[in-house]
């Protein structure tokens, strides 16, 4: 196994880069969903289904392609991730149907294990005390592709359409597969991923509250989160530049989020730093909805939102890694797919209830996530 000492630190950046590029990828259906469903002829719930397509792909399929590549140096594993990603963006991109827009998001959510994989190798690379940093650092690109994909996703779509976008994220994930081809040591590997044993695992408190956690808290976020461009248009509509704009604010407050995140890990243990984060976000998710009509509210509700929300992944994957070190392959995999049965749950209950509550009001529908997710931080507390 390959320690990611100082001669190795390189990775951490591009692995960062990938996430960025998945991210973005996997994002930057939501804030133009509008044109899609104008463009294919069918309504905005149906559309962001594409969302639920590529979570429910991604969380069933890592785990398994993690099994089978688990023979292959995790080079290999991340250049083949990289290309399925590549190719499921170019089937989107050409789409003239929804079917044909889903089948290519499935495609994009098998690539998506590039994000375990990298998160496995920064795990076993990381010093215990500093793996908080280190897998806040990797997940900077997730958080950063909120910063580039949506508003570039929505000025992109504005200028010519909405495949443009798509199309960029494909060019960007062959460019990303070079840089790593070339700079990723072929040396650098992680333990191996096996199912053996894994429902043991997952009956472990430690193990199975971190994970229905990550479930409770995307759902709520996604309930949000995958409507974010008309929940924005509800709240208070605005031009195509300020959406731009609040879009990236928002993307910041999640990178924010992330680094804030992965040095409370450190410095005050993942519990503790769960408990707090998890608190401020259900405030935030019961506010947004009263700020319609007042845009400063409307973007302040959100800054803290995100920055509560998306600045749980550190401290969960540490609090997994730590659970069980020679495991953490695959039960960052598994915490990928609660991430992503959330993002696809989130999108269900976000659509179902926009047509009883308004998109104004579907942050509420996600309410009742969060309060059973601090149950699970409860319950964990007391047997500690």
């Amino acid at each position: 196994m390959t320690s990611m000492t100082s001669e190795t630190s390189p990775p951490l950046a591009l692995f960062s880069l990938g996430n960025l590029v998945v991210g973005t990828g996997a994002f930057i259906l939501a804030g133009i969903l509008g044109s899609i469903s104008v463009d294919l002829g069918i309504g905005v719930p149906a559309a962001g289904q594409a969302m639920t397509a590529y979570a429910l792909s991604t969380a069933l399929l890592a785990p398994f392609l993690l099994v089978l590549t688990g023979k292959l140096r995790r080079k290999q594993a991340m250049a083949l991730a990289l290309a399925l990603f590549a190719m499921g963006n170019l089937v989107c991109s050409f789409a003239g149907s929804l079917t044909t827009l889903l089948l290519g998001r499935i495609l994009m959510g098998a690539g998506a294990m590039f994000t375990p994989i990298v998160a496995g190798l920064t795990v076993a690379g990381s010093p215990p005390a500093q793996r908080g940093k280190a897998l806040s650092l990797v997940f900077l690109g997730i958080s950063l592709s909120y910063v580039v994909g949506l508003p570039m996703g929505t000025w992109l779509t504005s200028v010519q359409s909405w495949r443009l976008p798509i199309q960029v994220v494909a060019a960007a994930s062959m460019l990303m597969l070079a840089v790593l081809m070339w700079r990723v040591p072929a040396s650098l590997q992680s333990p191996g991923a096996s199912f053996q044993g894994a429902v043991a695992l997952i009956r472990k408190p430690a193990v199975g509250l971190s994970l229905l956690l990550t479930l409770l808290y995307f759902t709520a976020i996604f309930t949000l989160f995958g409507y974010i461009g008309p929940v924005l248009q509800a709240l208070g509509p605005m031009s195509v530049s300020q959406m731009s704009l609040t879009l990236l604010a928002i993307g910041v407050s999640g990178v924010l989020g992330t680094l804030i995140g992965g040095w409370a890990t450190d410095r005050f243990g993942p519990l503790r730093t769960l408990q707090v984060q998890l608190v401020i976000f259900l405030v935030a998710q019961v506010v947004v909805p009263l700020t319609v009509g007042n845009y400063a509210a409307i973007l302040a509700a959100l800054l803290v939102w995100g920055t509560a929300g998306f600045g749980m992944m550190p401290p969960q994957q540490a609090r997994l890694a730590a659970a069980s070190a020679k495991n953490a392959p695959l039960l960052l995999s598994l915490n990928t797919s609660m991430l992503y049965f959330g993002t696809a749950l989130g999108s269900i209950v976000g659509g179902t209830s926009s047509a009883y509550l308004g998109f104004g009001q579907i942050a509420w529908a996600g309410i009742p996530f969060l309060a059973l997710g601090l149950m699970t931080l409860r319950v964990r507390a007391e047997r500690d």
